[in-house]
């Protein structure tokens, strides 16, 4: 493709979604720290006065009004929300009192003709339905994609040409977890992103990891069972740290590149804005003359990739378990709207489906950017979040072989099981075959499907004759010729061979694009790493299975493999397979670049002695930047006119990326064990035990800090003094703040401390 034409499509659609996004940030209310739950302030007493419904918040959006057969319904944007000012049954009978049963006599024996208490409590009983295998815990919300027109030689996906947009919903998860469990731990993320084209709806069925755990798709039950709670004890809850799982992928070689991931950072996502994404598999795309090529698709957040320290995930998943979809939500309804590109690598559609020496349907490996760079095609922004988290992130459905004109499958094992499993799952989850009609999965193309009847059918189909060939309906519904944009399955080749159940020899190599990935890691990370190990087999009870992990590791790399069996105490074995040198691959670190602070949150200390004169503007400059003020004071209410949103006993580092101090705050009067167990520290008078909790974590966390005026006397208070990496003093908030922002941009000060390897 030509580059100049190609660096003017991306320069125009992203100057479109910035409009856009201003233009959906310019309808919000005046910054305010997002996570308001409702439109209006709460009243103190109970409303009795009956009044019209209130209106979603204004960052909340539904999904788009569809029938069930995907025409344009044509009605009010809220038509689906509840109606009336009064309390109805289902069937719209109002309702006089909903808080007793209907009784003989006031101690008498409920009565079988109380049909409103029926309803109630049979409805309620069946409110859940079966969470998700896998990907239980997830959060969803809306957005819009718009094409750069880049992948035109490529592809006739007609949702990719230029200027292009089209709505989408993304669903993010973890993998492990039940629907209770904690958003911060050590997991592989779903990235899901439904494209509702008017050539059919397009799934894009990503994870955060681009390699996956198996090979071929029929050891998928084995994977999962093995990283669930044991089957005797239903315990750990959504982690990997114990020996059914170990004991699985230290025999399954094949998953230790997956598994090397996990360990990595990338396991802890700092948010999910912050979170690559990767289609895993291999497809063919399409493009107008009939060529065909390979792609695998990337998503490449525009805040960068960034992840939690090990302890701040501990302690979020205590403090805040929701602390990913509260960052996702806020975010959006703060107008710091995600965004990603859509990138592709391509590769020639020859007969041995292979680049460079990599088999291409090996869902156990990467193609290193290096050698194939990854083409931007368009861009995301999500700016929506759900009005109904059931109706919506709960009952979406993702299936890979959802696919658009110019997009087709390929042999990958793992993808050609999914095509028969997702529908599957489907059936039982969403109560029957029509589950594409609940309105987040319509598509926004015309259906005819000729498909009938079932559980939850929504539509009104007309006719006699829902099959084909037919008269009775004049022949309706009719194929889609050559020129109609129809989809078309591909006469790809297949050879012709015996019947087998074995997998080609280009996919026995388990442990070269491991020590890859190792050797591509930064010397922090690799620590990070060295500890993310160390810990998950330090929990597994079986010093054998951690004997086995430890050969593996031994077949990666001697220093990784030494690190961790010191912190076992086991020796460590020697290799049973060649270490080949690897070049590494820049683009797997997530450590050296500068990012946008878009959506950061900034803790402000503030004290009653303090010198509070440039907070307010301070305030003001941080909402300009993009980010999130959030004042930190010794009590709630106000402190010298300035709103508290988190007070030193509900505020924690964790919920911080920058800690900022406007003043010295002394031990406040509920500094104390019995009233607050922050408080209990032994301290002195010059500081309130809290704050220098607040300061000593986020240093640990290798994140900035910055102070004035009276902050600086707390930082030499709290033993912060001299000049110490990524710390920021000065005389006033704005020049410390402007370099505070320039530390932001590398995310973290991860030469605050030493590293043991290189």
């Amino acid at each position: 493709m030509d580059p100049s034409k190609a660096a003017k499509n991306i320069k125009d659609a992203v100057e479109s979604t910035a409009e856009k996004a201003m233009d959906k940030a310019a309808e919000m209310a005046t910054p305010e720290p997002p996570g308001r739950p409702g439109v209006e302030p709460a009243s103190f007493d109970e409303p009795t006065e009956p009044r019209e419904p209130l209106p979603p918040k204004p960052d909340q959006s539904s999904p788009d009004m569809r029938t069930a057969t995907g025409a344009p319904a044509g009605t009010e944007e809220n038509a689906r929300t509840q109606q009336g000012a009064y309390l109805t049954t289902s069937t719209g009978a109002r309702v006089r009192d909903s808080d007793h049963s209907l009784k003989a006599g006031p101690r008498g024996p409920i009565l079988m003709q109380d049909h409103h208490f029926r309803e109630k409590i049979t409805h309620f009983d069946h409110e859940r339905i079966p969470e998700r295998v896998v990907h239980a815990r997830g959060s969803g919300v809306h957005g819009v994609f718009e094409g750069y027109g880049t992948a035109a030689d490529v592809t006739h996906a007609g949702f990719l040409q230029k200027g292009v947009t089209t709505p989408v919903f993304t669903r993010f998860s973890t993998v492990l977890g039940s629907r209770g469990s904690a958003d911060t731990v050590r997991d592989t993320r779903g990235f899901a992103t439904k494209f509702y084209t008017p050539e059919g709806t397009f799934d894009l069925v990503a994870n955060n990891i681009p390699v996956f755990f198996i090979q071929d798709g029929i050891k998928f039950p084995d994977v999962i069972h093995a990283g669930k709670p044991h089957p005797d004890r239903e315990i750990p809850q959504a982690q990997s740290a114990h020996d059914t799982f170990w004991d699985f992928v230290s025999l399954h070689t094949e998953a230790q590149h997956h598994t090397m991931w996990n360990m990595s950072d990338r396991g802890i996502p700092r948010s999910y804005r912050m979170m690559e994404g990767f289609g895993v598999h291999t497809f063919r795309m399409i493009n107008a003359e009939g060529a065909t090529s390979l792609v695998k698709f990337h998503w490449k957040p525009k805040l960068g990739v960034h992840s939690l320290t090990w302890e701040e995930a501990q302690l979020i998943n205590g403090i805040d378990p929701d602390f990913h979809r509260r960052d996702l939500f806020d975010a959006i309804e703060s107008g710091a709207f995600p965004e990603w590109e859509l990138g592709i690598q391509v590769f020639e559609d020859n007969p041995e489906q292979e680049f460079a020496g990599i088999d291409l349907f090996d869902p156990t490996k990467i193609v290193p950017e290096e050698l194939a760079p990854v083409q931007p095609i368009g861009r995301l922004t999500l700016n929506g979040n759900p009005t109904n988290f059931f109706a919506e992130v709960e009952q979406v459905a993702f299936h890979p072989g959802h696919l658009p004109p110019g997009i087709d499958v390929t042999d990958d094992p793992l993808l050609q099981a999914r095509l028969f499993s997702y529908i599957d799952t489907q059936l039982t989850r969403l109560g029957g075959p029509n589950y594409n009609q609940i309105p987040i999965n319509r598509p926004h193309a015309p259906v005819n499907d000729m498909l009938r009847d079932g559980y939850h059918q929504h539509a009104d189909h007309a006719g006699v004759a829902p099959y084909k060939p037919n008269t009775l309906d004049g022949g309706c519904p009719f194929f889609a010729g050559a020129d109609d944009r129809a989809f078309e399955d591909l006469p790809v080749r297949v050879a012709e061979s015996t019947k087998v159940r074995e997998n080609p020899a280009t996919f026995d190599d388990h442990f070269s694009q491991v020590r890859l990935f190792w050797a591509s890691m930064s010397p922090v990370e690799k620590e990070h790493i060295i500890r993310a190990y160390s810990f998950e087999l330090g929990k597994c009870y079986d010093n054998t299975i951690k004997a086995r992990q430890l050969q593996c590791l031994a077949n990666i790399d001697p220093v990784l493999c030494s690190e961790v069996a010191t912190s076992l105490g086991l020796p460590a074995p020697e290799p049973t397979v060649p270490l080949t040198e690897e070049v590494p691959s820049p683009a797997l670190s997530q450590v050296g670049g500068t990012w946008p602070a878009d959506g950061r949150m900034v803790g402000i200390v503030v004290d009653e002695d303090g010198e509070l004169g440039g907070v307010e503007a301070l305030k003001s400059t941080i909402f300009a930047a993009g980010m999130v003020p959030l004042i930190i004071g010794p009590h709630g209410g106000t402190v010298g006119g300035i709103e508290v949103q988190r007070t030193f006993a509900t505020a924690r580092s964790v919920e911080f990326d920058v800690l900022l101090l406007a003043g010295r705050p002394m031990p406040a009067p509920d500094s104390h064990g019995s009233r607050d167990d922050k408080g209990g520290a032994p301290s002195g008078p010059a500081l309130d035990p809290r704050v220098q909790l607040l300061l000593d974590e986020v240093w640990r966390h290798a994140k900035v800090i910055g102070a004035w005026g009276d902050g600086t006397a707390a930082l030499e208070a709290a033993g912060y003094s001299g000049q110490l990496p990524g710390v920021v003093t000065g005389d006033d908030a704005a020049s410390v703040f402007t370099q505070v922002q320039e530390l932001m941009a590398s995310h973290r000060v991860w030469d605050r401390f030493p590293v043991a390897v290189s």
